[in-house]
């Protein structure tokens, strides 16, 4: 046998070795024959599609695009004019051991001499009030000197202080929803910073507390956190058109933050300077709305309405002849079901002014007129 036979012979036995030992590493599956597929047809045999508007063409672009504004001008505007305040309030724990407890909010500057709006929630109950203007100076706010209003939420404080950056006032009645608006506050307590957002609607009401609900609120996108409370809401003219109040927090809820209208704010603001109270058509009367419990525990005759709880001796109500333990179904033509609905309508109306009552004691029925006058000044 020559070489070449051998030669040959030897390189078809490494071949078939070859195949056969990857023959045993390798299977190869034999590509599967894919099922037809229904032709596609765009109606159904026979149906003939009936046309929306042959007239119809899309709309044509507009082909321009407005810049976006500078929020940074709008900041640098307003920021001098926003404070931080820091509180101090004395709390009690579970043992009735006294401590200090603090928080943080936010104020804007409205007149040049050391008046500035926030919150009354920012200041409650507080034993020192410290306030800190953006080029970093406090001051120590004057407590005797701090007016407030709980039933909007709004205070006064007055710190030693002049020539200082004083913001202007918008017109909400000018704000439409989608306007440009940016909150500036003291955020998380960390210094003032700001959130830009729009209006997202107009003349909300809220429940913030038990028996206490904030009215004409603007609802906006802008970020408000912990801390904003107090601080203004501007325009694009970086004058305030509301007073950070409040925001909903809860899981999946985003950008709902809410601020008290300047239009509604700015008389009480002033009646806060210059009286240091809000003067208010007064009952001299303690309410609870009528609910399961109490119509267990006193065996009231109706389910729902306003119940006086105090009557406060030679006062309105008192004169007009109700007392403790009557409920309130009706006022000045109105149904009242709850605290929130007779608050209205009485501030509402004036001092001194006949305001018709419906009320029931025991399983009775009656009728009577309310003066109202004006509210005493708070202890």
């Amino acid at each position: 046998m020559n070489v070449f036979k051998k030669t040959g012979l030897i390189v078809v036995l490494v071949l078939v070795i070859s195949f056969s030992m990857l023959g045993g590493c390798i299977t190869i599956t034999p590509m599967e024959t894919p099922a037809p597929q229904p032709e596609y047809t765009e109606t159904a045999p026979g149906i003939t599609p009936t046309p929306i508007n042959p007239e119809w063409s899309p709309p044509e672009s507009g082909g321009q695009f407005e810049e976006l504004p500078s929020i940074a001008d709008v900041v640098a505007l307003v920021k001098p004019s926003v404070v931080a305040i820091t509180t101090e309030v004395v709390a009690y724990d579970f043992f009735n051991r006294q401590f200090t407890q603090e928080g943080a909010g936010s104020g804007w500057i409205i007149d040049e001499d050391g008046i500035i709006v926030t919150n009354n929630h920012v200041i409650e109950g507080a034993s020192s009030i410290t306030v800190t203007t953006d080029n970093g100076t406090s001051y120590n706010a004057d407590i005797d000197k701090v007016a407030t209003d709980s039933l909007n939420d709004l205070a006064i404080l007055k710190i030693e202080a002049g020539n200082l950056p004083a913001l202007k006032r918008g017109d909400i009645s000018n704000l439409r929803v989608g306007d440009w608006v940016v909150a500036i506050g003291n955020a998380l307590g960390q210094g003032i910073r700001a959130t830009e957002g729009i209006i997202s609607r107009k003349g909300v009401s809220l429940p913030v507390d038990q028996g206490q609900t904030l009215y004409n609120l603007i609802e906006t996108s802008a970020a408000i956190n912990p801390g904003n409370s107090g601080g203004p809401l501007v325009n694009l003219a970086g004058e305030v058109v509301g007073i950070t109040s409040a925001k909903i927090a809860q899981i999946g809820v985003e950008g709902m933050g809410y601020a008290i209208g300047i239009n509604t704010a700015t008389p009480i603001i002033q009646e806060l300077v210059n009286v240091g109270y809000v003067i208010r058509p007064w009952l001299g009367v303690s309410l609870y709305t009528v609910d399961q419990l109490a119509v267990r525990q006193l065996g009231l005759t109706v389910n729902t309405g306003v119940l006086l709880v105090e009557v406060v001796s030679g006062g309105p109500a008192s004169n007009a002849g109700l007392e403790s333990g009557d409920v309130i179904v009706r006022m000045d033509g109105t149904d009242v079901t709850m605290v929130e609905e007779l608050t209205r309508i009485l501030h509402a109306s004036k001092i001194g002014k006949p305001i018709e009552i419906t009320y029931w004691r025991g399983s009775e029925a009656y009728t009577t007129t309310v003066n109202p006058i004006e509210s005493p000044p708070p202890p």
